[in-house]
């Protein structure tokens, strides 16, 4: 029963959502092609390095290295100190799974030790 409620609602949203969208498909062609009125942001700071004194002379390809060397630092960085957790919590996870498997012994000796009948 829930199954064809649910089937019935979504055939009526499809529905109303195709209905929606022929009425107002004459609208948008109606509309005038709008570009941007501001540049982006990234261009106009192009522009004003551009036209900042001794910006010639700059060797943006080398900043570009140094910025990309400093990432690759910061990623090995972050790679060795996840390994790092990552092994922290292995030993863990080993230290617990002898925990656990020496406490059974022990469980299994006491409860074996209680069972006994008096003579």
């Amino acid at each position: 029963m829930l199954e064809v409620i649910l089937i019935i609602f979504v055939v009526f949203s499809f529905a109303g959502i195709t209905a929606i969208v022929f009425r107002k498909i004459p609208a948008l062609i109606n509309l005038p092609a709008v570009s941007s009125p501001k540049d982006p942001l990234l261009l106009r700071l192009k522009n004003k390095i551009k036209n900042l004194p001794g910006a010639e002379t700059i060797d943006y390809e080398f900043y570009l290295q140094k910025v990309l060397s400093k990432i690759r630092v910061l990623t090995l960085k972050t790679e060795q100190k996840t390994g790092h957790w990552l092994e922290k919590l292995r030993q863990k996870s080993r230290q617990k799974q002898i925990d656990r498997q020496d406490d059974y012994w022990e469980k299994l000796k006491k409860t074996r030790g209680k069972s006994k009948l008096p003579r």
